[in-house]
């Protein structure tokens, strides 16, 4: 009788996981955009210097996940259930930040570490993000992040030039899709102010 009653629910057992598997939500995903989220200015090459900008960028622990995220409360910070980055933002962070920097100053002034071979860097570029997160209440992505620029032929002795920015992108709605378009226009505008573009 037992046996007859596994054999009974080791048949069925496909179709109960096909059935849990019905219920669930398709996982939607996201990506930072390659296009500018807004005009593209004239290139502002300043001193025409050479950046080398470091592909190590220091991001905050939840930027490792795939999750988007968003702050709730006092200090929580909630993953959105089955909405997911392509990839994560430790990686495509520095990849799009580099193309917007280049954009704005122009051709052969900007590249990602370690630039190629015969190309002479004047400058290194480290930026820090130590806030990329939404505010559920306010609607409002922030970002907040921290630069310094290093000669690349100075001593070691020589401190660096150093910025930082404060950004607050307004969300137009809830949805997660406008959130993760907010981080795209979030980097952007970080670009902007690291080259001084208006």
């Amino acid at each position: 009788m037992k046996r007859r009653h596994i054999l009974a629910f080791a048949g069925a057992l496909p179709l109960l996981l096909t059935a849990c598997a019905s219920t669930q939500a398709p996982t939607r995903w996201y990506e930072l955009k390659s296009e500018p989220p807004e005009a593209v200015p004239a290139p502002r090459p300043g001193d025409g210097a050479v950046w080398e900008l470091s592909g190590r960028l220091q991001l905050p622990g939840m930027l490792e996940r795939h999750a988007l995220r968003v702050g709730c409360g006092a200090a929580g910070v909630v993953p959105l259930a089955g909405h997911r980055w392509v990839e994560p933002l430790r990686d495509s962070i520095p990849v799009r930040l580099a193309a917007d920097l280049a954009l704005l100053r122009g051709e052969g002034l900007v590249w990602p570490s370690p630039a190629p071979a015969g190309v002479v860097v004047a400058r290194r570029l480290r930026v820090a993000i130590d806030t990329l997160v939404a505010d559920e209440a306010r609607q409002t992505l922030r970002l907040r992040a921290r630069w310094w620029f290093t000669d690349a032929s100075a001593s070691p002795t020589t401190p660096p030039a150093s910025g930082r920015a404060d950004i607050d992108i307004s969300l137009p709605d809830r949805s997660a899709d406008a959130l993760a378009a907010a981080h795209r226009l979030a980097l952007w505008r970080l670009a902007g102010r690291i080259t001084g573009s208006p």
